[in-house]
């Protein structure tokens, strides 16, 4: 990050890569039911701070490169498991909670 970048720039111009990017990972091949679910949960319009701290990280060691496909792909695999150790948390055989920041929990809407 240059010295005339804050990091509301900085977070905004990565999350503007990142979201996208992980949206296209649920490709509409998918029987849409499951594409749904596994969507659900990832658009609960959480911080992403690990995915941010892995572009970071990539960032911090190159510079001069715009976000490369391998650090992108690494913020998605970080943000996917990290959804998925909450989603499995709340199954009924864990936790057994209904809502998550507010919103039904995915098991709830999808069964």
């Amino acid at each position: 990050m240059s010295a005339d970048v804050t990091l509301a720039t900085w977070t905004a111009r990565a999350l503007a890569r990142f979201e996208p990017a992980l949206a296209e990972v649920f490709a509409d091949a998918w029987p849409p039911a499951f594409r749904d679910a596994c969507r659900y949960p990832l658009q609960t319009g959480g911080k992403r701070i690990r995915p941010l701290l892995c572009l970071a990280a990539a960032e911090a060691v190159r510079p001069d490169a715009e976000v490369e496909s391998a650090p992108l792909a690494a913020a998605i695999a970080l943000e996917l498991l990290h959804t998925y150790s909450l989603v499995h948390d709340d199954l009924p055989c864990m936790d057994d909670d209904d809502e998550r920041r507010g919103r039904p929990t995915v098991h709830v809407v999808y069964g």
